[in-house]
């Protein structure tokens, strides 16, 4: 239902009708936005809720480390396989199991004897770490082919926006849910919102996954026969792997990206667990104020990124590009490192301000650049990248709490963010390199030999003849 499928400019009522098929395209996936910001809800309430349930079942913070190490894994696992399941089933139907195994399971805890529950939480674990990732994959995968290539940016930051309300929505509540209503209402609670958005999946048409491959085909011979070979391997059980890193040599530098966001993960682990420390040294009686009123002020500078950049794409026809993902990489990564340098807390708002705002900013540039792949290959680079970032994250979580026992939160996150500086560097170093090595074409820089890295998917996927900047870059790093 994207743009592609409008009619052509010598039609004669063309414009009214490629207008009318991109409004509904956009109005449809408003409403996908509102379930996945639904569910959104429900996975960061049972993030809070169920860590606290663990450890109020078990008395050991040991379970808490297993349970999400558990989590990890799954997603991990998920990531590695996504790929083949989009090539077999729809990124629809991939989307609607997602949610209706998260509620499933989320029953089966609710239903569970005192003696099964230990059992119970595991499955939850494993569940909710694996259909997750398959949602979000699925999703992000499938974006150009809902609402057209030229609206992806545009598309990605509307989810995002829901994302990070969905967010802080969700940490907020959580606490009071809890000790309000208990654990099992708010485990009832959590199984709705898998419920509503699954409904809203179910009730939607939504592109993607099996059959997008078929697109390929009009990009020509050359395109067919590129899309074809990594369609055949993509359906081909034992040669998901290879598609998998096909996908990461499809464009120069593409690798390296999915690299950075793997150590940016990593990064990421280290504030998440280091927060509930500084918190408490600044209050000891009270440290949950720190980390919410941190989290909410950081969640307004993402949702204020995502405005800007939607009226950016809209006015230039361009996304932020893979320049964006690095230099936004380098502030993310510095403000967080500042938030613990101990500024006034006024000074620290606008620190998380900053860094919610450059976040949001990677997320788009992010997204939208790896889904300028090929189809056949677009869902194996996801799925490639969300195991990168749970491996990133995992391994950071086991690093970085051994690490809080012996160092200070500021070097602990200073040496992990360090890490993500470092790498965006290269990374910016290596897209300037690229596109300085970029002879000048007929259409000018990038027009020559330099955009041969995706030159046969140009036709359904890149489109920089219409402004699509991003699609662009990624022939560039």
């Amino acid at each position: 239902m994207g743009s592609a499928d409008g009619p052509t400019a010598d039609e004669p009522d063309g414009g009214s009708r490629k207008t009318r098929d991109t409004a509904v395209s956009e109005r449809r996936f408003r409403f996908l936005v509102a379930g996945y910001a639904v569910s959104s809800y429900g996975t960061f309430l049972n993030m809070v809720a169920l860590n606290l349930f663990v450890y109020e079942t078990t008395g050991r913070a040991l379970a808490m480390g297993l349970f999400m190490a558990v989590r990890l894994a799954s997603g991990f696992v998920a990531g590695l396989v996504v790929g083949g399941l989009l090539a077999r089933f729809s990124a629809k139907s991939i989307m609607l199991w997602a949610n209706v195994g998260q509620g499933a399971v989320m029953l089966v805890l609710i239903l569970a004897p005192d003696s099964l529950v230990t059992g119970a939480l595991m499955a939850v674990s494993v569940v909710i770490g694996a259909c997750g990732t398959l949602f979000m994959v699925a999703l992000r995968s499938s974006i150009p082919e809902m609402v057209g290539e030229d609206r992806r940016a545009w598309a990605n930051s509307l989810s995002i926006t829901g994302r990070s309300m969905a967010m802080v929505a969700g940490f907020a509540s959580a606490g009071v849910v809890v000790s309000l209503v208990g654990y099992t209402a708010a485990f009832l609670l959590d199984m709705a919102t898998f419920v509503i958005c699954a409904v809203t999946v179910a009730l939607l048409p939504i592109a993607g996954g099996k059959g997008a491959g078929s697109e390929a085909g009009a990009a020509g011979a050359s395109g067919a026969s590129g899309a074809g070979k990594g369609e055949k391997e993509a359906k081909s059980g034992p040669r998901w792997r290879p598609v998998a890193f096909l996908a990461l040599a499809a464009a120069p530098g593409l690798g390296l990206m999915v690299a950075l966001r793997g150590v940016d993960a990593f990064g990421s682990s280290s504030h998440n667990a280091a927060l509930p420390i500084y918190s408490t040294s600044l209050d000891a009686s009270n440290p949950a104020v720190f980390v919410s009123a941190f989290w909410c002020v950081w969640a307004l500078g993402n949702i204020g990124a995502q405005q800007v950049i939607q009226r950016y794409t809209q006015r230039t026809g361009k996304t932020v590009g893979a320049l964006g993902f690095g230099y936004g990489t380098v502030v993310m990564s510095a403000a967080f490192i500042a938030a613990f340098a101990g500024f006034p807390l006024a000074v620290t708002a606008v620190i998380a301000l900053i860094a919610g705002a450059a976040d949001g900013l990677t997320e788009v540039a992010y997204t939208s650049h790896l889904q300028t792949l090929p189809a056949t290959l677009r869902g194996h680079a996801f799925g490639l990248s969300a195991t990168f970032e749970n491996l990133g994250f995992g391994v950071g979580m086991i690093l970085v709490a051994a690490a809080l026992d012996r160092f200070s939160p500021l070097a602990v996150v200073g040496w992990s963010h360090g890490a993500a500086i470092v790498v965006a560097v290269v990374f910016l170093l290596r897209v300037a390199a690229l596109r300085r090595a970029e002879p000048a074409g007929p259409m000018g820089p990038g027009g020559g030999a330099g955009r041969a890295g995706l030159r046969k998917e140009e036709a359904v996927e890149g489109r920089p003849d219409r402004g699509d900047r991003d699609g662009a870059e990624v022939s560039r790093g």
